[in-house]
């Protein structure tokens, strides 16, 4: 049974999967709904599967595929990657796929991981905490490598999330890294006790968030980062995701107020 923070990885994989099964798919993910299928669990008590969740896995895929073509042979590390299911999206997207890729998780999750996904020789699971460093120690970054921490920055204390960022910086030079954040009133109104989004659930504390404007001030005030991107939203399905959402996303006098999707080059 996953708890805490481990157990949002079943609530985005609900997402995921939900829409990949809609009828007008946003997102082609065969693998999240096989495991949906494979897990025996209440999805249903988390309420949420909005599109949100699909359109972040996308804009992950949109920049590691960015960076696999020009780094065919790169390595990517997905920390606290959970049930996320992008090393089968990229692998089928990308013609004579080579990239190795290194999945971070703590025991229980990469222990589900090795039962229910497809074994591969280009997947190394470790099974330890991403803020246990040693996993860099592991990661063969000769041809490049490509960092995701989908979901996973504004579950950690402010010390920890930017340690974190520090860290990825200093180890792998001429790398990229990508990690989502929500808006800065959420670290004020869920930073202790978390929200709600069901009767039934509450996601877990959020204590980490920062905006796209102080984001962008981290190629003057962390070593190592050479450009920080601000991303787009993708584009869902219907006129609020579809229109309205992308359009506030880059709408400069709203940006303060939203998420952020950010790019790290490190050099």
């Amino acid at each position: 049974m996953l708890t805490g923070v481990s157990e949002t990885a079943l609530m985005t994989l609900y997402g995921r999967a939900y829409q990949a099964q809609h009828p007008a798919a946003i997102i082609d993910d065969p693998m999240a709904i096989h495991l949906v299928e494979s897990i025996d669990f209440d999805f249903e008590k988390f309420g949420r599967k909005g599109q949100e969740m699909a359109l972040r896995s996308l804009a992950v895929d949109r920049c590691a595929t960015h960076y696999l073509s020009a780094h065919p042979k790169a390595t990517v590390v997905a920390l606290a990657e959970g049930f996320q299911t992008t090393f089968w999206r990229l692998d089928r997207a990308l013609p004579d796929a080579q990239f190795s890729w290194v999945s971070v998780d703590l025991p229980p999750v990469i222990e589900l991981r090795r039962r229910l996904l497809p074994p591969s020789p280009r997947i190394t699971y470790l099974a330890q905490s991403a803020l246990d460093y040693t996993w860099a120690d592991k990661v063969d970054s000769g041809n490049g490598v490509f960092i995701t921490a989908e979901g996973l920055l504004m579950y950690l204390q402010p010390p920890e999330a930017m340690g974190l960022i520090a860290e990825c910086a200093k180890r792998f030079p001429g790398g990229q890294m990508f990690f989502d954040l929500p808006p800065t009133i959420v670290k004020k109104v869920a930073g202790r006790k978390g929200l709600r989004s069901s009767k039934h659930y509450r996601v877990p504390p959020m204590p980490f968030s920062l905006s796209p404007n102080q984001l962008a001030d981290l190629v003057n005030t962390m070593p190592g980062v050479r450009a920080v991107h601000d991303l787009p939203m993708p584009r869902g399905r219907g006129k609020f995701f579809g229109t309205l959402y992308p359009r506030f996303w880059q709408f400069g006098p709203t940006k303060a107020f939203r998420g952020a999707y950010t790019l790290l080059e490190f050099g």
